[in-house]
């Protein structure tokens, strides 16, 4: 496997445990990134690390430190992290399985590959991804990873094991803080049935091939237009949202909505029974 992993330890499931490798499930490759550069003469900007009395620091010489009050840092060795280990360094110890409707979605985060490491493991492996299947659910468990203790939601997933990064607790905000500040409104009946037929019209498989990144390809545009010295004018500015009468609106979106631009022409020819298969819940 060309990839290498992210973190490299031992799948634990009671007594029965075997090496794994942990692997980042995306890739952000073909994503647009331009580099710092001089105005003047296009060069690439140096980023330099800088003590501001006394100048320029060689990376060598730079320490990491804790800031416990202003101005005053605790100075902390590469030795000394190293000596912080908890057992989940270098396991990943299952410790509950659960729903995964019982996971907010909000606290799913980064989804990474698990595989056996090395032939020898295949067999431990095997076991605990099928006694996954079997009971259907996901199991949760804790690892160290970029010096952070994470907890990890693990599937069995074809041969292997997809393991989500879960947010904790603190990370996540209080729903209400933003929502609680929306006013109470109860729409007419008929304004819902209407929105629902919208919905029940747009409905169809997901196809991720069909959600490119338009603004990306808008970038890549952009840069042929000016490798061939052409000048790129800006796009007309979209007017604004005219007032309109809501009940309006939603019977003429009734009349829009749907067609081969919103869903593949074979959807439509499926039974509802296909197409209302509940996703899963993700990040």
């Amino acid at each position: 496997m060309a990839t290498r992993p992210t973190w490299q330890g031992y799948l634990r499931l009671s007594l029965v445990s075997c090496p794994v490798a942990l692997y980042t499930a995306t890739s952000r490759g073909g994503e647009v990134h331009f580099n710092m550069l001089s105005k003047a003469t296009h060069n690439r900007i140096r980023m330099i690390p800088t003590d501001p009395e006394t100048g320029p620091v060689e990376r060598a010489d730079i320490v990491k430190g804790y800031e416990i009050e202003k101005g005053r840092y605790v100075v902390v060795t590469g030795e000394e992290l190293e000596n912080v280990r908890l057992e989940t360094t270098r396991t990943l110890d299952i410790e509950r399985f659960v729903d995964d409707e019982d996971i907010d979605r909000l606290y799913w985060n980064d989804p990474y590959f698990l595989a056996p490491d090395g032939d020898m493991a295949a067999e431990a492996f095997a076991v605990i991804r099928e006694a996954m299947k079997k009971a259907g659910k996901v199991a949760l468990g804790r690892l160290v990873m970029h010096q952070r203790e994470r907890l990890m939601a693990l599937e069995a997933h074809d041969k292997g094991i997809v393991a989500y990064t879960l947010r904790n607790k603190n990370e996540v905000r209080e729903a209400d803080d933003i929502f609680g500040a929306i006013k109470a409104v109860k729409p007419p009946a008929q304004m819902i049935e209407i929105a629902a037929k919208i919905i029940d019209q747009l409905e169809g498989p997901f196809d991720p091939s069909q959600f490119n990144d338009r603004y990306e390809d808008a970038l890549r545009a952009l840069i042929k237009e000016k490798q061939k010295g052409h000048t790129v004018e800006a796009p007309e500015e979209p007017r604004e949202a005219e007032v309109i009468d809501l009940m309006d609106a939603l019977k003429r979106s009734l009349g829009q909505s749907g067609g081969d631009r919103r869903k593949p022409a074979k959807a439509a020819s499926k039974p509802a029974a296909h197409r209302k298969a509940p996703a899963k819940k993700r990040a």
